[in-house]
């Protein structure tokens, strides 16, 4: 066997818990620390606490809470979207269509609901606004998540044609 190659031995090693517990045990190290013993680990203690190295709970804690704000705020921006007070400025149409509507006291998304409750004629009757003005108005309403009048009957035609017969 070959001399001098095992480490020196100390039989009354101190080890040092960060709770402040020490014992001795032999060891080739004189003192060794660590950071939970069997006087402060949540299992032999019986106690419900995390114990976290390295903050990985916080960490854990700050990516909930990140993506319920994030959650949160999605929801708010679709509510807007979705707002009879919404401009009609807002919904992408063509400036001269956007001018139409305004200049016949149509300002919101409110109104034009209300329009279109009348018939598609109350808006294509106003001078400038055609049947292509029109299309593309109803296009951006249902693309914003507006449920537009006369589509609830195009609904309905369509589910009773789905259901099998019996």
């Amino acid at each position: 066997m070959k001399a001098d190659i095992h480490p020196e031995y100390h039989p009354d090693a101190q080890v040092i818990c960060a709770c402040g517990n020490s014992w001795t045990v032999g060891s080739t190290k004189p003192v060794i620390r660590t950071d939970i013993c069997s006087k402060c680990h949540p299992f032999f203690t019986g106690e419900q606490r995390i114990v976290d190295s390295g903050g990985q709970v916080d960490r854990f804690m700050r990516k909930l809470r990140r993506r319920d704000r994030i959650i949160a705020e999605a929801e708010a921006e679709k509510g807007r979207a979705t707002s009879p007070s919404l401009s009609v400025m807002d919904l992408d149409i063509s400036s001269r269509a956007q001018k139409v509507l305004v200049s016949a006291g149509i300002e919101t998304v409110e109104d034009v609901m209300n329009k279109l409750e009348e018939g598609d004629e109350s808006l294509t009757n106003l001078s400038g606004f055609g049947l292509k003005s029109l299309a593309t108005l109803k296009k951006r309403l249902r693309a914003r998540g507006f449920v537009l009048p006369g589509d609830e009957q195009a609904e309905e035609a369509i589910e009773e044609a789905s259901e099998p017969a019996e």
